[in-house]
């Protein structure tokens, strides 16, 4: 079982002043998490994001995986394929792409991209174990701007994955590395119309399906999303990990003016508090285990506010707005040998 989270701001908040705690001292977070059980970090990379950020960038995706592979981590690498997010709602092609026209010539691009930023990291030993071609991608991929209700051209959309994966596959046969590669959609409703549909256009080759979950965004109790998965791993043939999933552990607010994930956020069953989370987290885990799914990874663990960055995160981190661990992340080292139904 991959148990893990998405470090990716990790950086980003130290640079800005953050320091996280482990009983009143200070600590390194990526060692916390590992204590606590962790064994897989995930990190987003943009193509360029020069123009509002230096982070996510190439050089800093090297720093976050540094830091996680010298403490034993395996590694999923989160390829956003844009300068900024990418999500349902956005899939926007990079500014460096964004001329091009020709599908041919945009696909090259594609693959020279990707498999040079694995063969980047493989020549640094840093090569990730798992690869995200692509970060929910429930609509069309590499997009002039947000989604405002297109249909997918799954001609176009399947060519530029089948390429993406290709390129991890001609890094992985350069190197002697194979990563696996992962599609990733966000919300389990929409996991078996959009893989029909892939399959239908011929997209193939992946390993895994990837899905975020998160009931503030979800029409789907936690029990549908385990169904989900089991459906899904049976009808496609392929492992299934959630790569997205969070929870709030307080209402009140500290720095930040607003949180993403407010009151609306909340299921009865558990409360906004540190053992609220946890418990979530708990039979959230225990769900995907149950139907077979093979891993969980937290998003974001650790984007904590800073006096110069407030984070509209900090109250679903694992870290409490002191800084200190609190109990939510003790979900890692629950007990999941669960019997999973076939």
């Amino acid at each position: 079982m991959y148990l893990g989270a998405d470090l990716s701001y990790i950086n980003e908040v130290e640079d800005s002043g953050g320091i996280f705690y482990s009983e009143g001292s200070a600590a390194d977070p990526f060692q916390v998490l590992r204590h606590a059980g962790a064994n897989i970090v995930r990190v987003r990379l943009w193509h360029t994001p020069d123009h509002w950020s230096k982070y996510s960038t190439l050089a800093d995706v090297e720093r976050t995986i540094r830091r996680a592979r010298a403490l034993g981590y395996h590694i999923l690498l989160d390829f956003h394929y844009s300068d900024t997010w990418a999500d349902p709602a956005k899939q926007i092609i990079p500014a460096a792409w964004a001329s091009i026209v020709d599908i041919d010539i945009l696909a090259q691009a594609l693959f020279d991209y990707t498999r040079s930023v694995l063969a980047h990291l493989h020549e640094r030993g840093l090569m990730p174990e798992f690869v995200q071609v692509g970060n929910e991608i429930n609509t069309e991929v590499l997009m002039p701007g947000p989604h405002l209700g297109e249909s997918i051209r799954w001609e176009r959309n399947a060519r530029l994955l089948n390429t993406a994966i290709a390129a991890v596959r001609e890094a992985g046969r350069h190197t002697g590395t194979q990563a696996r590669v992962m599609l990733h959609i966000a919300q389990p409703e929409f996991i078996i119309d959009w893989f029909d549909s892939a399959a239908a256009a011929g997209v193939h080759d992946f390993d895994i399906i990837a899905l975020s979950y998160y009931p503030k965004w979800s029409s789907y109790s936690i029990e549908q999303m385990g169904q989900t998965i089991a459906q899904a791993r049976q009808r496609y043939d392929k492992d299934v990990m959630l790569v997205e999933v969070a929870y709030p552990w307080t209402h009140e607010r500290c720095l930040a003016d607003t949180h993403l994930l407010g009151t609306d956020a909340v299921l009865s069953d558990y409360p906004a508090t540190p053992e609220g989370q946890r418990d979530f987290l708990i039979d959230i885990t225990r769900t995907v285990r149950s139907n077979g799914g093979i891993g969980v990874i937290y998003w974001e663990a650790a984007w904590i506010s800073t006096m110069e960055k407030p984070s509209i995160w900090e109250n679903a981190t694992f870290f409490d707005y002191n800084g200190e661990v609190h109990a939510g992340i003790t979900f890692l080292s629950h007990d999941y040998n669960v019997s999973v139904k076939e």
